[in-house]
């Protein structure tokens, strides 16, 4: 397993010392060790990797990180607004598994048939999407009391019944 899987992104620098905020969606107060690495994308598909030198959870969505070479506010600050992956292998030890981050990579079965790998979660106040890519469009799928039927972590799937019509927007 090789797949890089996206946590969050650097938000802010913190203090003098080169430390930036990671802000993730783990759903679990994480701190690394020193001499791991995340991966940040400084342009697309392009991960270089960082390792860790230090770090310090703050909430469950937030860690300080201070990463190997940058020990200045100004090293820093390049990194600020650049999003923060792990290789799927490492992903899958420190995520909580009832986070919807956790739901990367599980195929999304509608009413029995298998639609597409989530690529990407993204949560909102009152529901979550899914978003998948189904011939070759970008879909979102809702997640919420009214679609999820159930998830089957032991064959990494999303059940869901959507209401009629939602699919055929995008096709």
């Amino acid at each position: 397993m090789n797949e890089y899987i996206n946590i969050g992104k650097f938000v802010a620098v913190f203090g003098l010392q080169g430390e930036l905020i990671l802000k993730h969606g783990l759903q679990k107060k994480v701190s690394f060790t020193k001499g791991e690495v995340v991966f940040v994308e400084m342009q697309k598909q392009s991960y270089l990797p960082y390792f860790i030198e230090n770090t310090k959870a703050r909430t469950i969505d937030e860690t300080l990180v201070l990463l190997e070479g940058l020990f200045t506010k100004e090293a820093a600050k390049l990194l600020v607004q650049k999003q923060v992956w792990l290789k799927e292998d490492h992903f899958r030890k420190i995520a909580k598994t009832s986070s919807p981050i956790a739901l990367l990579g599980f195929m999304v079965v509608n009413e029995g048939v298998s639609l597409a790998a989530v690529e990407e979660v993204i949560e909102q106040p009152h529901q979550v999407l899914l978003r998948i890519t189904l011939n070759q469009k970008e879909v979102l799928i809702p997640l919420h009391a009214e679609t999820l039927d159930k998830i089957d972590k032991k064959n990494k799937q999303v059940h869901v019944t959507l209401p009629d019509g939602l699919l055929e927007i995008y096709i």
